[in-house]
C-alpha cells in the first residue's frame, strides 16, 4: 500500500524511461537513507543498553548503508547524463559500477562484522536481556522487510542493477538483526558465545552476497549474451516478414539498461529489389525499438533460394553437422565460381561447449565436401555463440 503511495506521488507518469529511471533512483536512495538513518539510531541505542558487538555492528551496518544509497543516488544521476563526443553511447553503465560500489560497502561490512564476531568468542562478553533493545530489533527487521520488497519493485520496474543490490543488502540485514535478536533472546539461558558465532554466520552470508553483486555486474560491465527471450522477441518481428529468409548473428550490446544497441543479418532473395527490401529493413528496425528500446542495425545477405546445386550442398552440410554435434549450426552458404571449381563457404556457428575444435570441423567438413565432389573446396568463416538458448 505505502509502497503504491510513494510510486504515485514521486515517479512521473509522462517521463521517457531515462527519466522515469532515475525518478525510481532517487525515490530508492533518499527513502534507504532516511530508513537507514533511523535505524542506526534505534540499533545503536539497543545495542549498548544490551552489549551485543552484532546489534551494535548491525547499527553500523545500517549507517554504511546510507553510504550506499548516496552512491546509488549519485550513480543514477550520471547514468542518465546524454551521450557526448567523448562517450558517444552514454553513460548507462556508470550504473553498474555503482552497484560495484555498494557490494564492496557490502563486503567491507561483512568483513567487519566476522572480526568483531571472531573478537567475541575469543573474549566472551555476557549479554543483557533488553526487552526495549528487543522490540528496537524486530521494528527494525519489520522496516527491512519493507524496504527489501519496496527495493525490489522499484529494481523490477526500472530494471536497475544498482536498486535490486539495494534489495538484497535490506535482505542481508534482516537476516543479521534476525540473528542478533536470536542472541538476545537466548542468552539469559546460556553462557555460550552465541553472539559471536551468530556474528560470524551472518558476516559470511553478508560476504556472499557482495561477492555474488561483484560477479553479475562484472558480467554486464565485460559483455554477457543477450537474454534467450529477448532475442527470440526479436528474430520472431523480423521473420515475420516473408521476404526475409533467415536471421543470423544477431548480437546485442549493452551500453546500460537503456542504452542498448544489436545488429544482426538478415538472408533476402538476391533478386528482389534493393529499394524495397531496404524499407523493409527500415520498417523493422523501427518496430524493434518501438517494442524493446533497441537500436538495431541490420545488414542484409543476398541468397540464391532457388538454386538446386545450393539446395543440394545445404542439406549435404546440415546433414554432416547434424551427424558431428547438433547443437552446431550454419548460415550465409553460397557458391562462388572459381578456375578450378567451385568455393562453398558459409559461417560455422559453434557452441562452447562442442568438444570438436575449428580445425577439426574444418578438416572433417573439406573432406567429405570432396568425397561429394572434387571441384568443391571450403571457405568456413567460425562464429560463436551470441546468446543464451534457455
Amino acid at each position: 500500500m505505502l509502497s503504491n503511495i510513494l510510486i504515485k506521488k514521486f515517479i512521473p507518469k509522462s517521463a521517457d524511461s531515462q527519466k522515469a529511471r532515475t525518478a525510481y533512483t532517487t525515490l530508492s536512495s533518499v527513502t534507504g537513507i532516511i530508513c537507514n538513518v533511523l535505524l542506526f539510531i534505534m540499533k545503536l541505542a539497543a545495542g549498548m543498553l544490551s552489549g551485543s558487538v552484532s546489534i551494535v555492528s548491525d547499527a553500523f551496518n545500517n549507517l554504511s548503508d546510507c553510504a550506499s544509497c548516496i552512491v546509488a543516488l549519485l550513480g543514477g544521476y550520471l547514468a542518465a547524463k546524454p551521450a557526448d563526443k567523448a562517450h558517444p553511447f552514454g553513460h548507462g553503465r556508470i550504473e553498474y559500477l555503482a552497484a560495484m560500489t555498494i557490494a564492496v560497502f557490502i563486503m567491507l561490512v561483512g568483513f567487519e562484522l566476522l572480526t568483531d564476531s571472531v573478537s567475541k568468542i575469543i573474549n566472551p562478553v555476557p549479554l543483557e536481556f533488553s526487552l526495549p533493545a528487543l522490540i528496537v530489533l524486530i521494528v527494525s527487521i519489520l522496516i527491512k522487510l519493507w524496504m527489501s520488497f519496496f527495493s525490489t519493485k522499484l529494481g523490477k520496474l526500472a530494471d536497475s542493477a544498482v536498486i535490486l543490490a539495494a534489495a538484497k543488502d535490506s535482505r542481508n540485514d534482516i537476516i543479521a538483526t534476525s540473528a542478533a535478536a536470536v542472541s538476545l533472546i537466548v542468552s539469559p539461558f546460556t553462557n555460550f558465545p552465541i553472539d559471536g558465532f551468530a556474528g560470524i554466520i551472518v558476516s559470511l552470508f553478508i560476504l556472499k552476497c557482495g561477492f555474488d553483486i561483484i560477479r553479475d555486474t562484472a558480467d554486464d560491465l565485460l559483455g554477457k549474451p543477450a537474454d534467450y527471450k529477448i532475442v527470440k522477441h526479436i528474430k520472431d518481428i523480423i521473420l515475420a516478414h516473408e521476404k526475409i529468409i533467415n536471421v543470423h548473428d544477431l548480437i546485442i550490446h549493452n551500453y546500460g539498461p537503456s542504452h542498448i544497441m544489436g545488429s544482426c543479418h538478415v538472408e533476402i532473395n538476391g533478386e528482389e529489389s534493393f529499394r524495397a527490401v531496404h524499407e523493409l529493413v527500415d520498417h523493422i528496425e523501427k518496430r524493434i525499438f518501438e517494442d524493446t528500446n533497441i537500436n538495431m542495425t541490420i545488414h542484409m545477405d543476398p541468397v540464391d533460394p532457388n538454386c538446386e546445386e545450393t539446395i543440394k550442398c545445404r542439406e549435404f552440410i546440415s546433414a554432416l553437422l547434424s551427424g558431428l554435434d547438433k547443437s552446431l549450426s550454419f548460415h550465409d552458404l553460397r557458391l562462388t565460381e572459381k578456375p578450378d571449381g567451385k568455393e562453398i563457404s558459409f559461417d560455422l556457428v559453434v557452441p562452447f561447449e562442442c568438444v570438436y575444435k575449428n580445425e577439426q570441423l574444418r578438416s572433417i567438413i573439406a573432406e567429405e565436401l570432396y568425397h561429394l565432389d572434387s571441384k568443391y573446396s571450403l571457405s568456413v568463416t567460425f562464429d560463436c555463440q551470441m546468446t543464451n538458448t534457455d
